[in-house]
């Protein structure tokens, strides 16, 4: 590179900083949002450019944790704060809820691990009755449906049976 390229680099950069120091000071004069984003969006600068130039986060993060003296900038922060605060409360209600469901499906599985450990006796396989019910219950309809078959065949039979009967009775 040239000297005149890297003085031009030079140049832009320490107009950059001119930006996010401007901003950062409007941020704090005016009340406003003091987040790398936010001063990165004001200042018109990447936020990468914060990252790389550590004094200038530093003072960012300095300026965020500096507590507000003003009446107005303190309620935007207790609104802030009590805006947390609620988003706490309710991460701490779901975790709550998902322990007790962990808890719980623990248990179970620890109560059978037990049950099974003691020689007490498996509980049924439920699955297998039921396939063993629905086989018995195609069986029944198997032996209903012959029976019925073979209940008109033995009609028939004795209707066969009188007709030749009659036959062989009557005179000639």
């Amino acid at each position: 590179m040239t000297s005149s390229m890297i003085d031009g680099k030079r140049a832009d950069s320490a107009r950059r900083r001119q930006r996010v120091i401007k901003a950062l000071d409007a941020a704090l004069r005016t009340g406003g949002d003091i987040t790398v984003s936010a001063l990165a969006r004001d200042a018109r600068v990447d936020r990468s450019f914060l990252y790389r130039h550590r004094d200038l986060l530093e003072r960012v993060h300095a300026a965020a944790n500096t507590p507000v003296e003003d009446g107005q900038l303190a309620a935007v922060s207790r609104a802030s704060l009590q805006t947390d605060l609620a988003n706490a409360l309710q991460r701490n209600t779901r975790l709550a809820t998902r322990v007790r469901q962990l808890e719980k499906r623990l248990s179970g599985q620890l109560g059978q691990q037990a049950w099974n450990e003691s020689g007490l006796g498996a509980q049924p396989d439920i699955e297998q009755f039921q396939r063993r019910i629905t086989m018995l219950e195609q069986e029944i309809a198997e032996t209903r449906a012959e029976l019925e078959e073979r209940t008109e065949e033995l009609e028939a039979s004795r209707a066969a049976n009188r007709e030749l009967t009659r036959a062989l009775n009557q005179p000639h």
